[in-house]
């Protein structure tokens, strides 16, 4: 496994895959249990991963748990992210949610406790309020890195004007700098193309990139049963509700059938790829329930795409950047001759 740095403001040195610890638990109601999420740990680990991924409200607290078991007698070789925003329990008080000094606080002790370490590297918000101003959740994130409890700060399912405008706010103020952003990306979710990256390589910000599977779309599986997160979950999951979806997943397993390869493999490579281009590489964020399917994302990494089948697969999965990105690329396109209107990056600041 390959390495890079989290973003350009940071020297943070992290595997280019995070992995996603929302099934290891079962809180839920369906998950991975101890021993199964015990053994994706370790393999994970054994491949040369080192970038850990979770949350307080993940499998209602047993995930920060369990991955706080894991990893005792290598804490200071793996880089460890959580989030707060949402609570680890299912019934919470009004001071137990959001985005508030006060619930920050409480959040990050008790997953401290949970994670049993005394210092978190990534805190991601992790969602936006409506009501917490953000110079508070930064001055609040400021003390907690001035106390070495968390190294990092960053942001997370968070619009690019609110993140660019935090980062503008905690550089002028002399607070610990937004060092990241975490959205969702796949093939068949690229929004994020119109604000969200073009803003990360302006930022020097690093990139987490969720769902990279569509939340088990693009394995084709949901196309024989409704088995998975479909089943057991009924959300973060994309189904094929449109032709272009329809013919993305076609097109992902016509390309697994020419590699010879897992459908799940070539739509991982597809990210991978975009990932890789840009400024400071982004880095998926994969999320099994078995082993098996960790192997799956594992074999991605030595999937190389041939220039036709990336734009094959690019092409069919395109969206259209809206106002005033599509005016914009039409009018450059006049001016260069180019083609095209989605993100390839690197993007250059106009100075």
């Amino acid at each position: 496994m390959r390495y890079t740095t989290f973003g350009r403001r940071t020297g943070l040195r992290v595997s280019e895959y995070a992995l996603g610890t929302g099934n290891f638990g079962t809180g839920w109601g369906a998950g991975a249990d101890r021993d199964e999420a015990k053994a994706i740990f370790d393999r994970f680990v054994e491949s040369g991963g080192n970038f850990i991924d979770t949350a307080d409200t993940y499998q209602v607290g047993q995930s920060e748990q369990l991955v706080g078991e894991f990893i005792h007698g290598s804490r200071d070789d793996l880089v460890l992210a959580t989030k707060f925003s949402v609570g680890a329990h299912s019934e919470q008080g009004l001071s137990r949610t959001g985005n508030a000094r006060k619930n920050l606080r409480t959040s990050v002790e008790e997953s401290l406790v949970r994670l049993d370490t005394d210092y978190i590297d990534v805190l991601w918000v992790h969602y936006p309020d409506a009501l917490t101003p953000v110079d508070e959740v930064l001055r609040a994130l400021d003390d907690l890195v001035s106390q070495g409890k968390i190294l990092y700060v960053a942001f997370s399912n968070f619009p690019a004007w609110r993140v660019s405008r935090a980062s503008l706010l905690a550089d002028v103020s002399g607070w610990a700098p937004v060092a990241g952003i975490q959205v969702e990306y796949s093939l068949v979710e690229r929004t994020a193309e119109r604000e969200l990256l073009p803003m990360a390589e302006a930022l020097g910000l690093g990139v987490n990139l969720w769902s990279p599977l569509g939340g088990g779309l693009l394995t084709g599986k949901y196309r024989q049963s409704a088995e998975g997160r479909l089943r057991d979950w009924g959300n973060l999951v994309h189904t094929e509700t449109d032709a272009r979806t329809t013919a993305i997943v076609d097109t992902v397993i016509e390309t697994a059938e020419q590699v010879d390869r897992a459908p799940a493999q070539v739509a991982t490579a597809w990210v991978r790829e975009r990932a890789r281009r840009l400024a400071t590489p982004g880095v998926p964020i994969i999320g099994p329930r078995h082993v098996t399917q960790l192997d799956e994302y594992l074999a991605a990494l030595t999937l190389d795409l041939t220039d036709e089948q990336y734009g094959r697969l690019d092409d069919v999965s395109q969206i259209a950047l809206g106002v005033p990105h599509q005016a914009n690329a039409n009018s450059l396109d006049g001016l260069q001759g180019g083609q095209g209107n989605s993100f390839d990056g690197p993007i250059v600041p106009v100075a």
